[in-house]
């Protein structure tokens, strides 16, 4: 593999648990690099447009376990399975210590990664995601994936005949309406899979499920939230998976943890819902007025001999 720096888009994969798990690259391979983690039913695509703002960085971004083209691997799935997973990305990447950036779902797998594995985390931005979703009362274990991201569980049941069909599906999505762009286009068509007229969303019925219990967090992960002790930031969007008021975090319920974790760091994009906060250009843009000082603070060290395996420029 090449060693001269590259900036296009491109993929690769790095042997994990069970198989391979599919990678998506934006920037330089000598930039400070970012490790972006996905939502629950998202894929990596979901930062193409952070790779595109933010060029002198190099983001890699794994498809989680039992998503995208990571699809395949087997369970268990849950958080410490999926930072285990993330620090053999990095590794296969020859980066020992970088600022890890998670999104919806992904802050969890983020916040889990800088428990577990404490010096391979610089910094932490918890995006609308990572802190504890509090379960509604009343709510048994089985239903949580529909209490806590409704419409979004419900999608990976429905099937398309067409990829113009599935785009239409997304184009008519209260989250996305007027905000609609050629690269959140990839974004659903990375996530198909199957044959017409049976194309169904990528993510793993039972992967969602099973990591959606762990979304109300339990006091194991709250302790862990309390030990990092790295630069923990959590941004907040004010308006929730279908574009409504409140958002997935309350005010409220955000300000309780940052009277608990006095390393945490509290910010609010206004405009935005759970969706565009990373997938419109005002919420990356914003997004990243916050991660870059987070990136200059840190010193994230690589090791050059390490590489993934067969990795593809698109």
């Amino acid at each position: 593999m090449s060693t001269a720096p590259r900036t296009s888009y491109r993929t690769a994969t790095v042997p994990v648990r069970g198989g391979d798990l599919a990678v998506g690259v934006w920037g330089p391979d000598d930039a400070p690099t970012v490790l972006a983690i996905h939502g629950i039913t998202a894929s990596h695509r979901a930062w193409a447009l952070l790779g595109s703002l933010a060029p002198e960085l190099r983001i890699i971004a794994p498809d989680l376990r039992g998503r995208g083209r990571s699809n395949s691997l087997p369970g268990p799935w849950g958080m410490a399975s999926h930072a285990d997973d993330a620090t053999a990305v990095m590794d296969a990447f020859g980066v020992e210590r970088c600022v890890v950036l998670g999104h919806s779902m992904g802050g969890f797998v983020a916040a889990t990664l800088a428990a577990r594995h404490p010096p391979r985390a610089a910094g932490v931005v918890l995006i609308d995601g990572g802190l504890p979703i509090p379960a509604p009362a009343g709510v048994a274990p089985e239903d949580l994936p529909e209490a806590l991201i409704g419409s979004a569980a419900r999608r990976l049941a429905l099937r398309f005949a067409t990829v113009e069909d599935y785009r239409d599906f997304w184009r008519g999505h209260p989250a996305f309406a007027g905000h609609w762009t050629p690269t959140i286009e990839q974004y659903v068509d990375y996530d198909l899979q199957g044959l017409a007229p049976d194309l169904a969303p990528s993510a793993v019925v039972e992967a969602v499920a099973a990591d959606a219990v762990q979304l109300a967090g339990d006091e194991g992960y709250a302790a862990d939230l309390a030990g990092i002790r790295i630069p923990l930031h959590f941004i907040r969007a004010p308006r929730n998976l279908s574009d409504e008021l409140p958002g997935l975090y309350a005010e409220r319920t955000v300000a309780e943890w940052g009277e608990r974790l006095p390393q945490l760091r509290i910010h609010e994009i206004g405009g935005v819902n759970h969706y565009t906060i990373v997938m419109a250009e005002h919420g990356m843009r914003e997004v990243l007025t916050i991660v870059r000082p987070v990136i200059a603070m840190a010193t994230p060290t690589r090791t050059p001999t390490a590489t993934p395996t067969r990795e593809r420029a698109l």
